[in-house]
Formats: C-alpha cells, sequence, structure tokens
C-alpha cells in the first residue's frame, strides 16, 4: 500500500458498516431546537471521511500525490423523523457500489436505533487539477472493494 494511505493514520481492519455518533449541538438546529434538514448532508460527509480516515486513507495527500480529490456527483435523502437539541445519532455508512471513478454510499442517521434519515450519494473520483474524472487508484480501489464486502 501507498505511503499516503497509511502514513500516520491507525488503520482499521476493512469493516462492511461505518458507524460514527455524532451530537446535535445548538448551532446545528433552528430556534425550535430541531436540527436543519442540510445538516445531516455534514454528517453524513463527516461519517464518509472518518471511515476513510480510520481505514488509512488520508485525502490531503491523496489530493498532493495521486492529484484525485472526491465530489459530490449525486444525493438522494429522505427524512423520515426529525433529530433534535443534544440528541446523540448513529451516522452509519455502507458502500454499495465501486465505479471506476465513483463510490456509491447509503448513509443513515439513526437515534437510539430509530431511523431520522436515509441517503444513497454517490462520489465521484476526479483530477485536483483538472476536475475531471479520475479513475480511483488501484490501491485505494482494492481497499475499498475489502471494505464493501
Amino acid at each position: 500500500m501507498s505511503h499516503h494511505l497509511t502514513k500516520d493514520m491507525a488503520i482499521e481492519t476493512p469493516d462492511a458498516l461505518s458507524k460514527m455518533d455524532i451530537r446535535v449541538y445548538y448551532e446545528d438546529t433552528d430556534a425550535g431546537g430541531v436540527m436543519y434538514y442540510a445538516n445531516y448532508l455534514k454528517f453524513f460527509e463527516r461519517g464518509r471521511t472518518e471511515w476513510l480516515r480510520r481505514l488509512g486513507v488520508n485525502q490531503s495527500e491523496l489530493a498532493a500525490k495521486e492529484h484525485r480529490i472526491f465530489v459530490i456527483k449525486k444525493v438522494e435523502i429522505q427524512y423520515r423523523k426529525p433529530a433534535r437539541l443534544d440528541d446523540l445519532l448513529a451516522i452509519h455508512s455502507q458502500i454499495t457500489r465501486l465505479g471506476r471513478a465513483s463510490i456509491h454510499f447509503d448513509q443513515s442517521a439513526l437515534r437510539n436505533g430509530e431511523l431520522l434519515c436515509e441517503s444513497s450519494i454517490q462520489v465521484g473520483c476526479v483530477d485536483a487539477n483538472t476536475f475531471r474524472p479520475a479513475g480511483l487508484t488501484h490501491e485505494l480501489k482494492t481497499l475499498l472493494e475489502k471494505a464493501q464486502n
């Protein structure tokens, strides 16, 4: 595995489902104490990013050395119930499909096991200089395939 995927990272064995807890703070809510709907997307971003980080993927080094960055291509989201101030949410992330230059995720936000929001998110891999689609590196694709299965 190349240096930029593992340097200074605590590497975990890839799991098919990543879980991350995150608290709803006052800044995440409206005047009624309900979490603003767009913050689910922020929390899902953190879930994907932290999972990659635990797997040993350093996105800054991936951009600098391989000229690869991730962008969101498509989002489908369904809101079921509101999250509220001080709720502790479990963010679940799972890869559902890998393309040549894309990663498809299913993600959900749960409170005490109750589904609040779910999404399907397609992440594209692009060249950091041209922003044109660029294939996932072999090492990254291999790592993500292990995490997918």
